[in-house]
């Protein structure tokens, strides 16, 4: 498993639930992702052998913006 970084455009406690909600139906573990809404740039953790790309692909899908962040 790898974690991955992601800053994003989420904004609220809804937008959180259709990312995770999206991460789920696509095999990301419940509790293996959380999204901090208090920061700026909004970042989404998440531990998967998804790829970032994977990753990226299923936010914008979600209708969302994920970034990686530089590790």
């Amino acid at each position: 498993m790898t974690i991955h970084k992601f800053k994003t455009n989420a904004k609220c406690g809804g937008c959180a639930a259709a990312i995770g909600t999206a991460l789920e139906k696509n095999g990301v573990a419940t509790g293996a992702w959380s999204l901090d809404l208090t920061g700026p740039d909004k970042v989404l953790t998440v531990e998967s052998d998804l790829t970032a790309a994977d990753i990226v692909r299923i936010v914008t899908e979600a209708g969302f913006r994920a970034e990686p962040l530089e590790r």
